[in-house]
């Protein structure tokens, strides 16, 4: 249920590794440029298309209470527009050229990217240096995208009641940490920004000494690193915040809260603090918990699939989830919808059941092997794309690792034995570290279509 928010809304799963031997190898080079600018450029002349993608180390975390969807907002107005490009050009002048853009902002970070073919890149270059710096973020502007922000937020949480579930959900997982609030921001907190603040913001984050910019495709490290040099190379590092540690306390019970929206059928989430990687050689317990989640979900074989919807039939649908690359606390995410005549507390006991199972008698080889293979077959799969190899890149970086651990991290995903998932299912599957979160549907025939906003699009 992670969601990056923005123009595009992703859904990406946490990749190891590196193209196989029998596949062209791609080039790797790094370069730093004097305003702090870290360039990663991978070269792959499978076609010749080039992506390229801008990473600002800033996301939902580092929004105070009251500015919760800034950076969602900023992510918006970044293309209203320049002194050389007006309001709405940059898409188009895209677009003419036979490209793709787009955007995403989540809790850790915020990005933009261009598709476009290879002999494009000084075009996208030039137009991402420019709004870099040269943002013009006007009060009209502004008063018009902010109310698409908001028709975004009704249109994907207040209109969906597993979304309404998931942001309370988060909100009692995460008493402290910024993680609590979701990335779209709470309504009040758009309905009183201002583009002050959508400007600050900007200020704050946007310079070339928070950003990386990451490039892959038919390209020339050499020619990359020149026009980077060109059009990255005269702008000016600022100072950025303090980035002061955020840690979530100890949780010290199971919590348990119940929704109550607009829905036809009942929902159970259960979130339990898990860790997350933070020395990519050194930890072994979050690539335990990944392999422990494919044993849970992933495919047809996976556990809660075969035993809760295709033995018992209790759930019509059970899913788990969890990110090891994350700028905060992590998070082990069990969700699932009681088959018809089955109630959420039923659900609840067979996957507890699931879990007993785990801790008890452990997982099988067989298992084990299994998801390491599909795991590392979805990442083969996943570089098969330019995109999917630059953001790899990305998330592995804004993460405060470098694209050189990824093979560090496969090596040590492949380490991991039945016993340590064992270990990590019997550490952290635990009531202590429990939240609970339980849909109670309301008639549905009693909510009036809503309309949209005026002069406001539905966008998906």
């Amino acid at each position: 249920m992670k969601k990056f928010i923005g123009c595009l809304l992703l859904v990406v799963p946490v990749l190891f590794g590196s193209i196989p031997a029998q596949a062209a190898q791609p080039i790797t080079n790094e370069f730093k440029l004097d305003n702090g600018l870290k360039i990663i450029v991978r070269e792959d002349h499978r076609a010749p298309v080039v992506v390229v993608q801008v990473w600002y180390l800033t996301g939902g975390m580092d929004e105070f209470n009251g500015t919760s969807g800034v950076a969602h907002v900023l992510e918006h107005m970044m293309f209203k527009g320049t002194n050389d490009v007006p309001p709405g050009q940059f898409s188009k002048t895209i677009s003419a050229n036979a490209g793709k853009d787009n955007a995403f902002t989540n809790r850790d970070y915020t990005t933009y990217f261009e598709q476009l073919r290879s002999d494009k890149l000084e075009l996208a270059l030039k137009l991402e240096a420019d709004r870099m710096v040269n943002l013009n973020i006007t009060d009209e502007e502004f008063a018009k995208e902010i109310r698409v922000v908001m028709e975004e937020r009704r249109l994907r949480t207040e209109d969906k009641a597993h979304s309404i579930v998931y942001e309370q959900l988060l909100a009692n997982v995460y008493n402290a940490h910024p993680y609590g609030r979701p990335v779209i921001g709470f309504m009040n907190d758009l309905e009183n920004m201002k583009a002050a603040d959508a400007r600050a913001w900007y200020k704050t984050w946007y310079a070339p000494n928070n950003a990386t910019l990451v490039i892959a495709g038919d390209v020339d490290s050499s020619e990359v690193l020149k026009l980077a040099q060109q059009y990255f190379g005269p702008l000016k590092a600022q100072t950025l915040p303090e980035r002061k540690p955020q840690t979530e306390p100890e949780q010290l019970g199971i919590k348990r809260i119940i929704v109550k929206a607009a829905a036809q059928l009942p929902y159970l989430a259960m979130a339990y603090h898990a860790p997350v990687l933070r020395d990519a050689a050194k930890d072994w317990e979050p690539y335990a918990l990944q392999i422990l989640v494919g044993i849970l979900d992933g495919n047809e074989s996976a556990r809660l699939n075969k035993q809760l919807v295709r033995d018992s039939r209790i759930a019509s649908q059970a899913s788990a989830g969890y990110d090891a690359i994350e700028r905060g606390p992590g998070m082990l995410l069990i969700d699932g919808t009681p088959s018809d005549g089955k109630t959420v507390a039923e659900l609840e006991t067979a996957l507890r059941e699931q879990f007993d199972k785990i801790k008890s008698e452990g997982v099988t080889q067989e298992e084990l092997q299994r998801v390491k293979s599909q795991i590392i077959a979805g990442q083969v799969f996943g570089l098969d794309s330019m995109f999917g190899q630059a953001m790899q890149i990305g998330r592995t970086e804004n993460a405060g690792f470098s694209w050189r651990d990824l093979e560090v991290m496969l090596e040590k995903l492949k380490a991991v034995t039945a016993d340590q998932v064992k270990q990590v299912a019997e550490k952290y599957i635990q009531d202590d570290h429990l939240t609970v979160a339980v849909l109670d549907p309301q008639p549905v025939d009693r909510v009036k279509p809503r309309e949209a906003l005026p002069g406001v699009r539905h966008t998906q």
